[in-house]
């Protein structure tokens, strides 16, 4: 028994709480210090299932395409990311769906601060923060290159301090809408970069990726106002209370707070959306170079298959003259 409680502590979430309902009584969660201690167990459960994805999938397919050093370190991040984000869109998207939050929007901020979660919910955020903290000593054991640590370290940081602060403020509903919008277009985008990396003609996924991008990008903006501008300061229950395990939520009780937060995530939005133009007007622009190339290319080879005219003299009884009347060849000189 003492053995199984030290593995129920490291396997599943803890905090659990019954909660009253009008049917009966519900076990829900919140969170705690011992969650680290299940975020550990899943890093390693992390680390194998990469490993395994490694080995069993990329490694093979590398073998065949004979990519160059540098496309191959990227195709295994691509690789990694799109069985990492399609996992997590269907399960974000089944979280979602049964929990109601889809078909009633108000319940993203009703009842706020949601300090109790169901089962999935909570395990779906612990095992999404074991993914990220598992990412930091994969750049060890991929052997990530130099100058793509800085890109990657900031790239997990975001997602780190997102999921960790929607987890710890309570706003764990917004959080899955926001994630499932986040990791379906960033599932989009790795994907084409496989598909590119196998026939660096088809770009087609690209386009499918940059109107995923954009949608989902209003969509998060959407709801980031709709939620924290106009939903949570119509709540009333947001005091302090350590008992209940309500320790962050009376923040956005104040104003200047939450408008904070909102400049914050508009300046975050703008940032991103700036990158993304530059990134398109950069693609765009390397294709009509290449495309100019190629006329400038085309009509050269035409030049050069047309016949050359010999501007030699004219033709006099089917032989060639020069203009003064003689024969163009020079006469063979008599020996004497």
């Amino acid at each position: 028994q003492v053995t199984a409680k030290t593995a129920f502590l490291f396997i599943l979430p803890q905090y659990n709480v019954s909660v009253p309902t009008a049917d009966g009584e519900l076990v829900q969660y919140h969170y705690g210090l011992k969650d680290l201690v299940t975020i550990l167990f899943y890093i390693f459960i992390a680390i194998i299932l990469h490993a395994v994805v490694q080995e069993y999938a990329l490694d093979k397919i590398n073998r065949r395409l004979h990519l160059s050093k540098v496309k191959h370190s990227k195709f295994n991040e691509s690789g990694q990311l799109v069985a990492f984000h399609l996992t997590s869109v269907i399960w974000c998207l089944y979280v979602v769906v049964t929990e109601g939050y889809i078909s009633n929007p108000r319940s993203l901020w009703e009842n706020y601060p949601h300090v109790y979660l169901p089962f999935q919910v909570k395990f779906f955020y612990l095992c999404q923060l074991a993914y990220w903290l598992h990412a930091l000593p994969e750049l060890y054991f991929q052997k990530v290159r130099k100058e793509e640590i800085p890109r990657q370290l900031r790239c997990i940081a975001l997602y780190l301090v997102h999921i960790a602060g929607a987890y710890l403020l309570n706003l764990t509903r917004l959080g899955l809408i926001l994630l499932l919008l986040q990791y379906l277009a960033e599932f989009f985008f790795h994907m084409a970069r496989l598909v590119y990396f196998t026939d660096e003609n088809n770009e087609k996924l690209f386009n499918v990726w940059a109107v995923v991008f954009v949608v989902t990008r209003l969509f998060t903006l959407t709801l980031y106002i709709l939620v924290i501008g106009f939903g949570l300061p119509r709540v009333e229950n947001q005091a302090l209370d350590p008992e209940r395990g309500n320790l962050f939520s009376f923040l956005f009780n104040n104003i200047l707070f939450r408008m904070s937060v909102l400049l914050l995530v508009c300046l975050f939005q703008a940032s991103v959306m700036w990158r993304f133009i530059h990134f398109q007007l950069r693609r765009w622009r390397e294709y009509w170079n290449e495309q100019s190339s190629r006329k400038r290319a085309a009509a050269g080879a035409k030049q050069q298959a047309k016949p050359l005219k010999r501007d030699s003299g004219y033709h006099e009884n089917g032989v060639v003259k020069a203009e003064n009347g003689t024969s163009p060849r020079t006469k063979k000189l008599k020996s004497p």
